[in-house]
């Protein structure tokens, strides 16, 4: 895989070569965490700084992640980032008879160091090749105190969901001004949940439900992608990606529906970038993510009491709903060396109010993201990136939330995220 992006000869080809395998290494390590839901809200750290912003707008060798076709007009560079992030998770459960009742912090664990890394390179004027690995998403919680205690869990309660993709890159510039490009998309996840004892009794294989430790799982994908150059101040792109079909999760055949299967949801979006002065570039993307056609995540806890098992056929999962995420960016350079970023991105929040209670364990409900960033030029080949990102605290409050065999009340669940990260790209 690694001699797809390496030059045939000379020094620079290695390194790149060891940084990619270094980096794929340590996201092996890291859990990796989002806030689209549970994707990341951008690729590379230039369009994490404007907002996420990235279908129309490539800014670095982590834009063929967010869109392959933009490998064409990357250049020959290498980007290498890595982010802090502090996700703050916790819920509140209020009026259950069976002794639930609490404010409990699933911020046991904490912070992440989540690294990035990207390649690209020309063959031509026309066709270019490039290598993303990046974390596609993922969800962390750690309770000490654990919310399901009455019930007669045991230990820490939290799930570790880890999701990284590898995305060799191929994208030809068909026409002047217009490119498609194509990714395979490789994703290898890991998942852990422990402290769910007592829910293992509603599972058809309770032996495989909870505190199994980290299971692995790999499937593969495709994503799709334009870029265009429809004048010369406005540039527009789209992508696709399919639903990935992975592996089983067979340590957790008794909890995610369909004896253990976890698949990548399908997602698509469509994004411009206009230059209305040469200083100043403003973008947006719209992006949908299709997590009710995952069983494991959209099925609502529902079917429990339909006669469907957790780990069944159609069993229940999170229950969470497609959503809908827009970003908006501004890029603006200050200077030869000095570049400035703003943005702004707002995701539907996909766990509706009746199904709060399994998401105590996965709670991706924030929706308003703010961001800062800007680069440094250190020479003609050499430039830093730094951005952070605020995103405020969202509360779901429960609605029916925790059905009446499991003591009734309701359970609110919340999250607050910030994180900081650089990158150093290398025009090579």
């Amino acid at each position: 895989m690694l001699t797809f992006v390496t030059r045939p000869a000379g020094a620079r080809a290695p390194r790149a070569a060891l940084a990619v395998s270094a980096a794929a290494l340590v996201l092996f390590a890291s859990p990796a965490q989002a806030t689209d839901g549970y994707f990341l809200n951008g690729s590379g750290a230039k369009a994490k700084g404007a907002g996420g912003v990235g279908i129309a707008m490539p800014q670095d060798a982590l834009a063929i992640a967010a869109n392959p076709a933009a490998a064409t007009s990357l250049g020959h560079r290498l980007d290498i980032g890595v982010e802090i992030f502090v996700p703050d998770r916790g819920a509140e459960i209020a009026g259950n008879g069976a002794g639930l009742d609490g404010r409990y912090s699933g911020n046991g664990s904490n912070p992440f160091v989540l690294p990035e890394i990207g390649y690209v390179r020309p063959l031509s004027d026309r066709v270019a090749l490039g290598l993303a690995i990046n974390g596609n998403g993922g969800m962390n919680t750690h309770y000490k105190a654990n919310p399901f205690a009455s019930f007669g869990a045991q230990g820490v309660a939290g799930v570790n969901l880890q999701q990284i993709q590898i995305s060799p890159t191929l994208a030809v510039e068909v026409v002047p001004g217009h490119s498609l490009g194509v990714s395979p998309v490789i994703v290898l996840q890991g998942f852990e949940m422990t402290g769910a004892q007592p829910f293992a009794g509603y599972s058809q294989a309770p032996a495989n439900f909870t505190n199994r430790g980290t299971d692995w799982s790999a499937g593969v994908g495709v994503r799709l992608g334009y870029l265009g150059q429809l004048t010369p101040f406005l540039k527009v792109g789209g992508f696709y990606q399919s639903k990935v079909k992975t592996g089983d999760f067979d340590r957790y055949a008794g909890l995610f529906a369909d004896g253990g299967s976890f698949d990548v949801p399908e997602a698509w979006g469509l994004g411009a970038a206009l230059t209305p002065v040469p200083a100043l570039t403003l973008g947006a993307d719209y992006k949908r993510i299709n997590y009710g056609g995952v069983a494991a995540v959209g099925n609502p806890i529902d079917v429990l009491f339909q006669g469907r098992p957790f780990g069944s056929d159609g069993g229940p999962g999170f229950g969470w709903r497609n959503v809908d995420v827009w970003k908006l960016g501004a890029v603006y350079t200050a200077s030869d060396r000095l570049t400035l970023r703003a943005g702004y991105g707002r995701s539907d929040n996909p766990v509706p109010r009746a199904q709060t209670l399994l998401n105590i364990f996965a709670p991706g409900v924030v929706r308003s993201h703010y961001t800062l960033g800007a680069t440094f030029a250190l020479s003609d080949r050499a430039e830093v990136t730094g951005y952070a990102m605020r995103a405020p605290r969202q509360t779901v409050r429960g609605e029916g939330s925790i059905p009446a065999p499991f003591g009734g009340g309701e359970a609110d669940v919340s999250l607050a995220e910030t994180s900081v990260g650089f990158s150093l790209g290398l025009k090579l």
